[in-house]
């Protein structure tokens, strides 16, 4: 039986809630399908990396662009019903504004037999330039493997 949208939606809802660390950085799946996925963190002194500017730390920034990365991979139609992160590379363009949620917009643009190809970027509330871009390729488990066939 094919995995339809609604199920590549359902699934990639399940893969951020099932992870203890996204659930930590409070991570929102706010749109998930057709290989693209947006996914929100609200602001929170707990992941400052820099105390007198009060900026968020680069590494909750990319935590957040890798889970939504995934997750545009899993809603892909042609994609998996799981990945793991293969390889991420993040430009951090600028601090994110203190306070402020940052929301990530990740695209998974290519798919091969075995491994999916996104581009993501990072945005925080009052600004139209990005936080940060990254690309990346993430493994694929297809439908047909994890039921225990060959195909």
């Amino acid at each position: 039986m094919p995995v339809t949208p609604e199920d590549k939606a359902r699934i990639a809802r399940q893969f951020i809630e099932a992870i203890p660390f996204s659930r930590a950085l409070q991570m929102h799946l706010d749109e998930v399908g057709a290989g693209v996925a947006v996914i929100s963190m609200p602001y929170s002194r707990d992941l400052v990396g820099d105390p007198k500017s009060g900026v968020i730390h680069g590494g909750a920034v990319s935590a957040l662009m890798d889970t939504c990365g995934g997750a545009a991979v899993i809603s892909h139609s042609a994609a998996p019903v799981g990945t793991a992160t293969i390889d991420l590379r993040i430009d951090y363009m600028r601090p994110a504004t203190p306070g402020q949620r940052i929301v990530a917009r990740a695209e998974c643009y290519h798919v091969t037999r075995s491994v999916a190809f996104v581009r993501a970027q990072a945005f925080d509330e009052d600004d139209t330039r990005p936080v940060a871009s990254a690309t990346g390729a993430f493994t694929i488990e297809q439908a047909t493997r994890r039921a225990g066939t060959t195909s």
